[in-house]
């Protein structure tokens, strides 16, 4: 699926796609910095159900939500350097024991999830529009 948004209300519209679709309990974020893919995560998460407010997990690495339909972890491994450090904060626990799994920067993680289904999503800041792609 892919879509263009010129602003942020367009997310709403986006979400609203995604989630018929969404049968798995891991979604890759990519995305360069200031993609929108936080702000993604924040109308994800209003839509299903959350009351939890939403902030990028960039510090923490992770951050826990509550939705009527299980815990949602939302991580940044932007600043993680190596697999290692990505099992370090139990990763695989979190997503045994999910509802949902937002990952931003997969990339150092990505091959691990090999034989895994999940969903991915690209954000490109065009500077006048964001596209995306969701699979």
């Amino acid at each position: 699926m892919n879509f263009t948004i010129h602003q942020i209300n367009d997310w709403q519209k986006i979400v609203e796609s995604i989630l018929p679709k969404l049968k798995h309990n891991i979604l890759l974020l990519k995305g360069n910095l200031g993609a929108g893919k936080t702000t993604f995560s924040q109308f994800l998460l209003k839509n299903l159900g959350s009351e939890d407010e939403v902030n990028s997990p960039t510090y923490s690495i992770v951050n826990e939500y509550n939705s009527p339909k299980g815990k949602i972890f939302h991580f940044d491994l932007y600043r993680l350097k190596n697999i290692d450090e990505v099992y370090d904060i139990g990763i695989e626990e979190y997503l045994d024991n999910s509802f949902l799994c937002i990952i931003e920067w997969p990339e150092v993680y990505q091959e691990e999830l090999y034989g895994l289904d999940y969903h991915s999503m690209s954000i490109n800041n065009t500077g006048e529009s964001r596209e995306i792609t969701f699979d």
